[in-house]
């Protein structure tokens, strides 16, 4: 579903990703983990080219993404994305927030999307605030608003950028509960996380980024139990026994 060719990006002479080359097969849920400054974000980022690739290729169900005659708006209603700080319309209501993209894009029109939005809200159990604004949310909320919204589009794959990571800790399992059941629906799945316990438990398969490239790809089991790769096993000494 999604291949990845020779992926660089460079912020002037920074080299933020460096020739990443793997695929994901329809109905994966990756776990991506990994130091701060490894990559993680601007990896995702361009997977929707919310960051444009310095040069590589990336390929969403055989369309080369990159190449200057696809309509990277067809593709990004495929490829959805929740954002760690939620990127809710302050100024729309939370209805507001879930009809508006499928009803701009034309996937549907008005009352089709509101009776989505209105079952997305029920299965993220905040049916009763379709009429409140985001201030009134909790951070647990609006992330889960976030999550409903970007499923609103019925994309392929859903790319998630730290999505707990500006939750406080008690909203934290609510917000992955969620992230839960949308991976049981075999949707695609990238999810840039520090949760250990989401990667070792939902994800099956882990990408860990180092220095812009993804140093180990392996399964949960052999990632955190038969692990040699002694920078990942650093990493992880530190954040398990934090």
């Amino acid at each position: 579903m999604i291949k990845i060719e020779n992926l660089t990006k460079n912020y002037g002479d920074l080299k933020v990703l460096n020739s990443i080359s793997t695929h994901i097969t329809k109905g994966e849920v990756v776990a991506i983990i990994g130091p701060s400054g490894g990559g993680k974000s601007t990896f995702l980022r361009c997977i929707n080219r919310l960051e444009e690739p310095t040069s590589g290729h990336i390929f969403i169900n055989g369309k080369d993404i990159l190449d200057k005659k696809t309509d990277i708006n067809q593709i990004r209603q495929k490829v959805s994305m929740v954002f760690q700080h939620f990127n809710l319309f302050a100024n729309k209501t939370v209805l507001e927030n879930l009809t508006l993209a499928p009803v701009q894009t034309g996937i549907c029109d008005l009352k089709t999307a509101k009776e989505i939005a209105f079952e997305l809200l029920e299965k993220v159990g905040l049916k009763d605030k379709a009429g409140a604004y985001p201030h009134k949310l909790s951070g647990g909320q609006k992330q889960r608003i976030a999550i409903a919204r970007s499923l609103a589009l019925k994309p392929d794959i859903i790319l998630f950028d730290e999505p707990t990571s500006a939750l406080d800790p008690e909203m934290i399992g609510e917000v992955l509960g969620i992230m839960k059941d949308v991976a049981k629906e075999g949707l695609t799945m990238l999810v840039v996380t520090h949760e250990m316990g989401f990667a070792r438990n939902v994800a099956n398969r882990i990408f860990f980024m180092d220095k812009g490239v993804i140093a180990v790809d392996d399964s949960p089991k052999n990632l955190f139990e038969n692990c040699t790769h002694p920078r990942l096993n650093e990493f992880l000494n530190k954040v398990l026994n934090h």
